[in-house]
This record gives C-alpha cells, structure tokens and sequence, in this order.
C-alpha cells in the first residue's frame, strides 16, 4: 500500500473539521421548548377566546414539556385586549421568541385588515395559522313574544317596517354583524343596525323589545330559549343544533350561502419554524380529543373543530377573502 501524501490527509482532516464545525451548531441546539410559552389573547378574561385559552393551557404544558424536567413546562395566558383583537394579534405576529402563540379570530383575522386599512401587521403573512379549535354558530333570535316563528316571516316583517327592523352585534364587523348583513343581503331587506360592547346588554334589550333581532351564539341565548322568551329562528350552521334541535338551518329556510360560525384558532409569528408548528397542533389536537376537554368546551357553546396547520391556512385564506369583500361592498369600517 502507497504512504497518503501529507497534501491528502490535510485535506480529508479539513473536510472532517467542516463537517464537525457544520453540525455542531445542531448539536448544540437544546431541544424546543427551553423557556415558557406565552399564549396571548386578544380579549379580556372570562371572554370565549380567554375560556379557550385557559382550558388549553394544562394541556400544551402536559405535552409540550421535555421529558425529565425537574418542572412542569409553564403556559402563560396574556390578555392583551383591545381594537377587537387586533392589538392581541399584533403582540403575536411581533413576537421574537420563537415561545409565543395567540388565539385568533374572526375580527384580529379574517375581517382585520378589510376594516382598518392601515392595519400594523399582515394577518395572511405575519402570523402563521397553527390549528383552528373552536367553532360557534349562530343563532337569529326574536322575542318570544313576536308573531315572528320563520325566516319568511321575519322578512316579510322587515319589509313591511318603514326603515326596516333593528338588529344588534357587538360591534362593527363582528359575525354576529356580517352575518346578519350577509343575510340581509341574500334576502334582499334593509336593516338597521344597532352595535353594543356585548351580548348581555344586547339580550336584555331585544328582551325588552328595544331591538327586533340578532344573530349571537347559541350559548347565550339558551336559556332565554328554553324558557319562551326568545324564539329561535334559524342557526347558521350546516346541520341543526343539538341544544335546539327544533330550529332550522338557514339553508333549510332557503337562504343561500348561509353557513357561517364565529371561530377561535391558535396562530404563531411567520418566524416560528414549521417543526414547532406541527408539534403544536397536534399538542392542540390530543387536547381537544379528550373527553373531559371536549364535554367543558361543548357545555360552553362551542363546536369542537380542529383543523391541522395546512388545512387550516386554506380556511383562513378563505374567510378572509369572503368577509374583506363583503366589508368593502357595504363600506364598513371600524369602529374606532
């Protein structure tokens, strides 16, 4: 066998050194998470996405954590309210930790930047959709003491009312606003809108008979419905309700293009990296899939919907496209 030259061990002993230097960086890369992850919420406490948010911290923690940890991987849920959930899905899409999610919903997505113009991020390309969680459909209700039983009837009446009847949301492109425009629209009636900072106030004055009408959850209104004080006309979903089985879909009542739910997903900055996306969702899916997880959220009015990243980024893709153009159409701007 011939001797290696001295030229050829140099250069096997620094291609060997390259190769070292190349993978020590992912050597010493610690394994994600090394810090506690901070979820952000849009809205104030006890509001549906801080509900979520909070039911879903125990189980990000239980998968998340590295195995042997002296300590539980902390969750940290941050209210961050304001803007109809845009300030909160700022923080998020600003985020440089590579340790911060939000909760993201139709206002701080889907309607953000069709509302404000001049919105300070991206929702399409500085945020990142990980999982949606949640759905809530919508139910049209009237006074229990109306005449008022269909959705034929309701437009008739609408028809028949100089400037048209009232309804309430809270507030200028909410679903439970464009929901009714959307619907409005199809039926080819004129409305009055009347905003408010809430359900409870809206349902004490269309209790009242202050207002005619609105779309809302149907957890906040149930048991107004069970007791004959409300009337439900129709919800907004594809099949029927199971807390209210006796009221129709709207596309049975005949409206076209009617299914639509107010949503709450989980979202991350665009930096984070699609491994941690991925292992994220699924934390999100095993959380929602367990039994006692499932029956809370159920009990609190929501709709139980995971979607996976890739599935998900087509559906907020869509919602956006859908409810900007329904936004420019009619005009709307936020409200402040």
């Amino acid at each position: 066998m011939m001797p290696r030259s001295p030229q050829t061990l140099s250069r096997r002993m620094l291609l060997a050194a390259s190769f070292a230097a190349a993978a020590e960086p992912a050597l010493a890369q610690p394994a994600w998470p090394v810090r506690p992850l901070r979820l952000i919420v849009p809205f104030p406490p006890g509001t549906t996405p801080d509900t979520l948010a909070r039911a879903l911290a125990p189980h990000l923690s239980a998968s998340l954590g590295q195995p042997g940890q002296a300590q539980a991987l902390a969750v940290v849920v941050e209210n961050r309210p304001g803007a109809a959930g845009r300030v909160g899905a700022e923080a998020t899409a600003r985020a440089t930790d590579g340790h911060s999610f939000g909760i993201g919903n139709n206002s701080s997505i889907a309607t953000a930047k069709a509302m404000v113009p001049n919105l300070a991020y991206d929702p399409l390309h500085d945020l990142r959709p990980v999982a949606l969680l949640v759905r809530t459909p919508q139910v049209l209700v009237v006074s229990g003491s109306t005449s008022v039983a269909t959705v034929a009837a309701f437009t008739e009446a609408a028809r028949r009312r100089p400037g048209g009847l009232s309804y309430a949301s809270i507030g200028a492109g909410s679903a439970s606003h464009l929901a009714m425009e959307e619907f409005a629209l199809g039926a080819g009636i004129q409305l009055v809108h009347v905003p408010y900072g809430g359900f409870p106030q809206a349902v004490l004055d269309l209790l009242a008979g202050r207002i005619d009408a609105m779309f809302c959850p149907i957890a906040a209104v149930l048991p107004q419905i069970a007791e004959g004080r409300l009337r439900g006309v129709a919800v907004t979903a594809e099949t029927r309700a199971a807390q209210i089985p006796e009221v129709p879909t709207l596309g049975e009542a005949g409206v076209p293009n009617a299914v639509s739910f107010g949503w709450n997903g989980l979202f991350a900055p665009q930096s984070t990296p699609p491994a941690v996306i991925t292992r994220v969702a699924e934390a999100c899916r095993t959380a929602l899939a367990g039994a006692a997880t499932r029956a809370t959220l159920e009990r609190a009015g929501f709709d139980v919907g995971w979607m996976g990243p890739d599935a998900f980024t087509d559906f907020v893709a869509t919602e956006v496209e859908r409810w900007g153009g329904l936004i420019q159409r009619l005009g709307i701007r936020a409200d402040g």
